[in-house]
């Protein structure tokens, strides 16, 4: 099994490593993103919340492009609209 998932990793950064990267940091603010939002609700502070959600989205819409898998680009770059409005209504409205 550890066989199966050091190949997996290995495969995933050979690959690809900017992509690799970017998916590495993607999943780092948005895990920490989803704990604040977590942690501190019913009333979390989404000043620090969607800050976190758009670099993650933005990171992973573009790995997920270079990498040519179009679904998971799909959704990146839906929660990129998605984190921009949430940006916007959160610092200039």
């Amino acid at each position: 099994m550890l066989r199966v998932l050091k190949e997996f990793w290995v495969t995933s950064y050979k690959t690809d490593k900017l992509a690799f990267y970017l998916e590495v940091f993607s999943v780092a603010v948005t895990v920490w993103g989803s704990a604040m939002l977590t942690f501190t609700s019913p009333h979390p502070d989404m000043a620090f919340v969607f800050p976190l959600y758009l670099m993650g989205s933005i990171t992973l819409a573009y790995a997920a492009y270079r990498r040519r898998i179009i679904w998971t680009c799909v959704l990146g770059s839906w929660f990129t609209i998605m984190n921009i409005i949430g940006n916007y209504k959160v610092f200039f409205e």
